[in-house]
């Protein structure tokens, strides 16, 4: 899988059940290795980085989420808690 993101967006992965999203996200964010290939972050090879080092943020999906916010004041949450714009 080969795709570019541009710096600042919200990316979301649509398919069915068992196609791979939870699995390639968890490699991204460095929860899980990659058996082959390689993950490269603003054309930084980052299979070795540490989570903390990769300044990526994942929302998972349930467990993460505050009952009591909307899913807004959800997705929201980490974006206020770094200080992004609101733009």
């Amino acid at each position: 899988m080969d795709f570019d993101i541009e710096e600042g967006s919200l990316v979301t992965l649509l398919g069915p059940s068992g196609c791979g999203k939870t699995t390639l996200l968890r490699m991204v964010a460095g929860l899980e290795e990659p058996t082959e290939g390689d993950i490269f972050i603003k054309g930084v090879r980052v299979n070795d980085t540490p989570i903390h080092k990769r300044n990526l943020g994942m929302i998972f999906q349930n467990y993460a989420l505050f009952p009591h916010k909307t899913i807004f004041e959800n997705v929201a949450f980490g974006l206020k808690y770094r200080d992004v714009p609101k733009e």
